[in-house]
């Protein structure tokens, strides 16, 4: 069987593989995910707009799609790369493909390449720009094809929603306004169970609206992209610090942080995956976390902002957590919705409630 699909990075090196889902010729970021399980979230959350994941366990799509798995109506990757692609599911739930969906959606997938080899790649030398292609596309037009395609700092305005919307819920005790800078459903599922209303707005919405909706707490979602490039909301979030509780996740962490003051930088390679020990240094317990960034909030420039470092990555000391009890705001650099256990971060979504009761 002959290869008829390639990857091309911008250090040289070429992987080859097979095609699945879109045959688009595409240019991004190459990332890995570890996860075991849950490709369908992965490919639907909007974080991973403008990206190609590599998942470092070999087979996918082996319990297909399921309709109520989607974490966005979006597939956000521009690719997906893989071992093994089964395309026949065994899952009495699933209603269709992982290729039919990436075919669907026009994106890119390559299957039978080396992921252990790509992932120690990106391990040992960082995440960096690659093409897709097909497999007649040599080296050096490759490399020409990376040079000559732009990076785009707009991926937060292409996933955020483009008109307020509401997700309500029975016996209601708070109204919560959501900023959706590419927020996953289950964010907007898990405030409804602790009995907020909930309006989602688009990133670029003013202060003065946000707070003309009587907000009992303000939240910041997760997204894609370098968070300096977000202003719209950094400048918001100066204007309504103190005025009502704040909660950031993910990219809304880091957002709460540059507009405090801090300032955020670029990871090696990012954290993606399921496994991600993280300290609580409130109660000292260890979290298993769920995580998907490529930036991170510097700890050095969080003096003098009042903001105190509430958890860090056990594995790299990176800040995973913040907040500021005066002004009421809280934030997490992974994924408490996700929930992988053994325990429950869904307790930050009783803290935010908390600090909309006092």
């Amino acid at each position: 069987m002959t290869y008829n699909r390639k990857l091309i990075l911008e250090d040289g090196s070429e992987y080859y593989g097979f095609s699945f889902g879109s045959k688009k010729e595409v240019v991004c970021e190459i990332v890995f995910n570890t996860s075991m399980v849950g490709y369908q979230e992965i490919v639907s959350d909007p974080s991973y707009t403008d990206q190609a994941v590599v998942m470092s366990y070999p087979l996918i799509g082996n319990y297909g799609i399921t309709n109520e798995d989607y974490e966005s109506k979006i597939i956000a990757p521009s690719a997906l790369i893989v071992r093994d692609i089964n395309d026949s599911p065994s899952n009495f739930r699933s209603t269709g493909t992982l290729h039919d969906l990436l075919e669907e959606n026009d994106v890119a997938g390559i299957y039978g390449v080396d992921t252990r080899k790509l992932v120690r790649s990106i391990r040992d030398y960082g995440s960096r720009r690659v093409l897709i292609t097909d497999e007649n596309t040599s080296k050096e037009q490759g490399l020409r094809k990376i040079r000559d395609t732009e990076i785009r700092h707009d991926a937060v305005d292409r996933v955020s929603c483009k008109r307020k919307w509401y997700s309500r819920t029975t016996n209601p005790l708070y109204h919560v306004v959501a900023i959706d800078c590419g927020m996953k459903t289950n964010i907007v599922r898990m405030l409804n169970q602790n009995k907020c209303n909930v309006t989602i707005v688009p990133y670029n919405t003013s202060s003065e609206e946000i707070l003309s909706l009587m907000p009992d707490g303000v939240f910041i979602s997760n997204g894609p992209g370098d968070p300096t490039d977000v202003k719209p909301v950094i400048e918001t979030l100066k204007e309504i610090r103190g005025k009502c509780p704040i909660f950031g996740i993910c990219l809304g962490h880091q957002l709460i942080a540059l507009s405090c003051g801090a300032s955020t930088y670029k990871l090696k390679f990012g954290h993606r995956g399921g496994n991600h020990p993280v300290k609580n240094l409130l109660t000292g317990k260890v979290e298993i976390t769920s995580q998907n960034h490529s930036y991170a909030v510097d700890e050095n420039s969080i003096v003098n902002t009042g903001l105190r470092i509430s958890h860090l990555n056990i594995l790299d000391q990176t800040v995973e957590g913040l907040y500021n009890e005066e002004e009421k705001i809280l934030s997490v650099q992974y994924h408490p919705e996700s929930a992988p256990g053994p325990c429950d971060s869904t307790y930050l979504f009783k803290q935010f409630t908390a600090l909309m009761k006092k």
